[in-house]
């Protein structure tokens, strides 16, 4: 079974509605994979919370980062995968937090204070599936809805 390219708007629908993936960035010690919980803010953004001091909050803005979200079925042989390409920034507007906090404000599962908002505006986004009887509606983990 050969790996189908997605659309960018198959992707941007699974991007929409899951609310945990992971952040690939670098730092002087290697290349480092960090799971958050997230939302999309617009299209083209992607928000998430950090501690000022964690290896996002040091190492991630200003920087090109790499966020995945993906899915697999092992008992159908299904499965999905969807990376976003962008550069971390800072969000420290306040209208800004304000209006991510109004529509959906990323909740970090971790303990401790996660008080730093940064965000991922990607510039390229990419996904693949593999299995026969693939839809996004069902094959979501978790289907968020505003």
């Amino acid at each position: 079974m050969m790996p189908i390219e997605m659309s960018v708007e198959e992707c941007l629908d699974l991007l929409r509605t899951n609310i945990v993936g992971r952040v690939a960035l670098s730092t002087p010690v290697g290349p480092r994979i960090v799971p958050v919980n997230y939302a999309m803010h617009g299209d083209d953004t992607i928000v998430f919370r950090t501690a000022p001091y964690s290896e996002l909050g040091t190492y991630g803005w200003n920087a090109e980062l790499a966020f995945e979200i993906d899915h697999i079925d092992y008992d159908q042989h299904q499965g999905w995968s969807v990376i976003a390409y962008g550069r971390g920034e800072l969000i420290e507007d306040p209208d800004e937090i304000a209006d991510i906090r109004h529509h959906w404000d990323p909740r970090p599962w971790a303990e401790g204070q996660r008080n730093l908002y940064m965000k991922i505006v990607w510039h390229n986004v990419t996904g693949r599936r593999i299995g026969a009887g693939w839809a996004a509606r069902t094959t979501a983990p978790v289907r968020r809805t505003l």
